[in-house]
């Protein structure tokens, strides 16, 4: 295993897209963030106390365009390998094809841990500037951003978890699909497409039903800090539920590899 999680390191670190990808999606993120977080202005609400503005979630708004990049990388990091025919000799090298998926996971999932906790990080700190300017300051119940902030906090390490969740779903379903375009298309149809189809449903049981077992939907939960008590799913659990849909994508994709045959 060792070895395995040495060549996928290698094979991701040498790759030049993957610097790009983790760049932009930092500051994909931010930029996207900085904007929201720019626009929010206490003087559009009733008083600047009845706002009741959920600032640390606006701070993180970005990430729901950012996880793109998250996407395509961990997608990358298996399609490629079969786009370009190196999949043989990886397998070559390592027969124990559920440690070379293993390692995959391992090295992608810290990649886009370290860059999220990055990401998270620079949002909160823009955020604690631009707030104030709309009028959300600690004067109107609105205090300065701060990890230090059990909410917040919780916010912010379930961002970073939220990432790398994506990022595995991503995985999974690139080694059972084994096509980049296939598996980009699948996974933002699971991320993208579920929210959009339930703004469109207008029975209250079922909209509520599709934001609580939608990928994104239920794992983004995990940024309330305004009444998380009054949100279709709490913020841990909506989180499991992007996990378990990481888990089945991993476990269809490990068996798809082990029982598959690969072709050059």
């Amino acid at each position: 295993m060792r070895h395995a999680l040495h060549a996928e390191w290698t094979k991701l670190r040498t790759l030049r897209s993957t610097g790009l990808l983790l760049v932009g999606m930092v500051a994909l993120t931010v930029v996207v963030s900085a904007a929201a977080t720019g626009a929010a202005d206490t003087a559009r609400c009733p008083t600047p106390e009845r706002c009741f503005e959920d600032t640390p979630k606006l701070a993180l708004t970005g990430v729901r365009l950012g996880q793109v990049l998250a996407v395509v990388l961990a997608v990358l990091a298996v399609s490629a390998e079969y786009g370009t025919g190196t999949i043989l000799p990886t397998l070559t090298a390592m027969p124990r094809r559920s440690a070379v998926l293993a390692a995959k996971a391992v090295v992608v999932t810290a990649t886009v841990m370290a860059s999220g906790l990055v990401t998270v990080l620079l949002c909160l700190v823009v955020g604690r500037v631009l707030l104030p300017g709309g009028g959300f300051t600690t004067a109107h119940g609105y205090p300065p951003l701060s990890p230090a902030d059990g909410p917040t906090l919780r916010a912010s390490c379930g961002t970073v978890l939220y990432l790398a969740l994506v990022a595995l779903l991503a995985l999974g379903v690139a080694a059972a699909v084994r096509e980049t375009a296939a598996a980009l298309t699948t996974v933002f149809a699971l991320l993208y497409l579920s929210p959009t189809f339930a703004e469109f449903v207008t029975d209250p049981r079922w909209h509520e039903r599709l934001e609580k077992w939608t990928p994104m939907s239920a794992g983004l939960s995990v940024q309330a800090t305004v009444a998380p008590d009054r949100q279709p799913i709490g913020p841990w659990a909506g989180l499991g539920v992007l996990a378990a849909y990481s888990a089945a994508a991993l476990l269809l994709g490990a068996l798809v590899l082990v029982r598959g045959r690969v072709r050059a």
